[in-house]
């Protein structure tokens, strides 16, 4: 288990102080794909080098398996770095060496002998799906197979953590989901505990088990990745929930506040879960309650660890007296409901 507590880092640049994390408190159990998500400036590398052990923190600790890893000198403290692996946004591999060569470097560093660093450098190599590329250098290999092996390379000391930095920012959508889809495959076939560092929420939904909120060096929101998609509670996660959610569409956020200022009924944020999403709710609408306008503005369904989440925005054109039994049948049925636009009604 990981555990920071209260971890703050300042660093004093002559007059100045800047606090990079301020109280930063959560808790990463063993074998779970944890999701720690920020825009730039946010915190988040400033912790993963006071968990990787480069920086020390100005208060608090951090723990690992109830060891404070900044108690740690010398001999133990190289020990337990050597069992936290990195992935890095831009890959960091050296190009004069091949595809095997970079994989095994970690184990050079530890004095591995060459036959076992060898034979760990190839079961890796399969692990991540590059046996073919065991000769092939960096400058021969897409953005997608440097990155695995990356990870080949992070994997190769046995870690028990691995801290995935960015590590899918620089690659296309397609190839992000498969580098995903990879660690999540690392994560069940090893039992290891990935520290999921990320700007991206679909990253996120896709991988994580939980996550947690940063936003000028503070966790400002955590919990399951399932209940912060259905109820994001402060204004930097709607923003990401938001953002996930309408990026399946070519409308901008002004185009729809635009659609929204002009429309004549009340527009109703509906959220599904798990099954739900493949239900026909709003066929039943339409058909139970005939004396309404339905207009769909924009939907979409995402997947996550803990199953679908759908979000579709409706307008509603008709009584205050229909809306209200529309929001009721939707309760119902267990679908949350959320008036976004009341026209000079307010309705909970």
């Amino acid at each position: 288990m990981i555990e920071f507590k209260h971890v703050s880092k300042v660093y004093q640049k002559q007059s100045t102080k800047l606090v990079a994390n301020d109280d930063v408190n959560f808790i990463i159990p063993n074998g779970q794909i944890f999701g720690l998500i920020g825009f730039s400036g946010a915190g988040k590398s400033t912790l993963v080098r006071l968990l990787a052990g480069l920086e020390v923190p100005t208060s608090g600790e951090i723990l690992i398996d109830n060891v404070n890893l900044h108690e740690l000198r010398g001999k133990a403290l190289r020990q337990k770095r050597q069992k936290i692996g990195m992935i890095f946004q831009h890959f960091n591999l050296l190009w004069s060496r091949t595809v095997i060569q970079n994989v095994m470097l970690p184990l050079e560093i530890a004095g591995v002998p060459k036959a076992k660093r060898t034979q760990r450098a190839l079961e890796l190599l399969e692990l991540v799906g590059l046996a073919d590329k065991t000769t092939a250098y960096p400058v021969e290999l897409s953005g997608g197979q440097k990155q695995r092996v990356g990870i080949a390379r992070a994997l190769a000391n046995k870690p028990d953590i691995l801290i995935s930095d960015e590590a899918t920012s620089a690659l296309d959508p397609e190839t992000t989901n498969e580098i995903l889809d990879l660690l999540v495959d690392i994560n069940r076939r090893l039992e290891l505990t990935i520290l999921l560092i990320t700007h991206e929420m679909h990253a996120v939904a896709k991988a994580c088990q939980k996550v947690a909120v940063m936003q000028v060096g503070k966790i400002v929101e955590r919990g399951r990745v399932s209940d912060v998609f259905k109820h994001p509670q402060q204004a930097i996660t709607k923003q990401f929930v938001n953002e996930e959610f309408h990026d399946n569409f070519n409308t901008s956020d002004l185009e729809l506040a635009a659609r929204t200022d002009l429309a004549k009924g009340q527009i109703v944020r509906l959220t599904f879960h798990g099954t739900q999403a493949s239900l026909p709710i709003v066929s039943d609408v339409i058909q139970q309650f005939t004396q309404l306008t339905v207009n769909i503005f924009q939907g979409s369904i995402k997947q996550t660890r803990d199953g679908a989440i759908g979000m579709l925005d409706l307008e509603l054109i008709g009584s205050d007296t229909e809306v209200t039994k529309v929001l009721d049948y939707l309760a119902t049925k267990d679908v949350e409901s959320e008036v976004l636009k009341d026209d000079g009604h307010h309705r909970n």
